[in-house]
């Protein structure tokens, strides 16, 4: 079966750091677009971040431009995603994505047939 199973949320001070993982297995990995999502209170779901099925080219709301990076290493079948300078708007609940088949980038929730659990990001002032 299908698994995303993500790691490294947690609570920080503004202006710090975090490491999301997301490790999948049950399909193969490198056919995949893949996605990070989140979830702020109150709010609908919202992308994030998306990368293509090798790595080369990637994609990010305007938001987290500058400051997040996403990125995948297949031989690992991880997907990553580094958060820096984090802000207290920021906090959510994290999810990583599979795109469905075909897609070179996700861009919306609809692009989406595999959802992880989510990881809790909470992040101080």
């Amino acid at each position: 079966q299908v698994q995303l199973v993500e790691a490294g949320g947690g609570l920080v001070q503004a202006g710090g750091s975090l490491r999301l993982s997301c490790a999948a297995s049950g399909f193969t990995f490198s056919a995949y677009s893949m996605g990070w999502f989140r979830q702020i209170s109150g709010k609908e779901r919202e992308f994030v971040a998306g990368v293509d099925w090798i790595g080369s080219r990637t994609l990010y709301t305007d938001s987290v431009k500058g400051r997040f990076t996403i990125s995948r290493d297949n031989a690992k079948k991880t997907v990553y995603l580094q958060m820096n300078r984090l802000e207290p708007e920021d906090t959510a609940v994290y999810y990583c994505a599979r795109g469905r088949g075909g897609l070179s980038l996700v861009r919306t929730t609809t692009d989406i047939d595999y959802w992880g659990k989510g990881t809790l990001v909470t992040v101080s002032s």
